[in-house]
């Protein structure tokens, strides 16, 4: 799916798709579960990321499966505006995440 969304795709709508996912793998995840250490360590990330609200933490805890999850889909998750400014999907959806349950509106 990832690879059909991100070349042409806005990253304003992308980062919230990835968030999702990230949610949804937060939910289902639990450490315990898995055998494969490498699973079991995501997992134990999406345990630690839910809990935290540093952004450089949760970022150093997920970038790597989140990286995976773009070089799986063959597609590029940095980018450059109009201004030539680069940025990263990845950082967005990891904002995403972070601010998931943040409803302004609600306020």
């Amino acid at each position: 799916m990832l690879r059909r969304l991100v070349p042409h795709a806005r990253t304003h709508r992308l980062a919230p798709l990835i968030a999702g996912m990230l949610q949804y793998a937060t939910l289902i995840a639990s450490a315990d579960q898995y055998e494969d250490t490498d699973a079991k360590t995501v997992a134990k990330n999406l345990e630690i990321a839910e809990e935290s609200n540093d952004f450089d933490e949760i970022k150093s805890l997920l970038s790597k499966p989140l990286l995976q999850l773009f070089d799986d889909a063959d597609a590029v998750h940095e980018r450059s505006n109009k201004r030539g400014e680069r940025y990263s999907i990845i950082d967005s959806a990891i904002h995403e995440y972070m601010n998931w349950y943040d409803m302004p509106w609600e306020s």
